[in-house]
């Protein structure tokens, strides 16, 4: 049975082709939700709305979750509201970056 800290670390994986930073670190994923029968859904965001990664991102996030085992439905839904912003990348991968 899948459980949100098996989820997470396997969105560590997924990268921005981009920027070669993890969807969790950049801050990109704002939810997770995992219900009784294992359908997991998703709330990400992407760097902007004009991001030519997005297709891609959003399609590792989702195979990425469904190849986890246990797991049933995948639904990634993007959102734009918080609006992402440097600020979400984690403070530790910020100091590294010099930010």
């Amino acid at each position: 049975m899948p459980t949100m800290e098996t989820i997470r670390k396997a969105l560590r994986s997924v990268r921005d082709p981009e920027l070669n930073l993890n969807v969790v670190d950049l801050g990109l994923i704002y939810d997770i939700v995992l219900d009784e029968e294992t359908n997991v859904r998703v709330v990400m965001t992407l760097t902007s709305p004009g991001c030519p990664a997005g297709e891609e991102i959003t399609r590792d996030v989702r195979d990425t979750v469904q190849n986890l085992d246990g797991v049933g439905k995948v639904d990634v839904d993007i959102v734009w509201e918080p609006y992402w912003t440097p600020e979400r990348i984690d403070p530790r991968v910020r100091a590294f970056l010099g930010m």
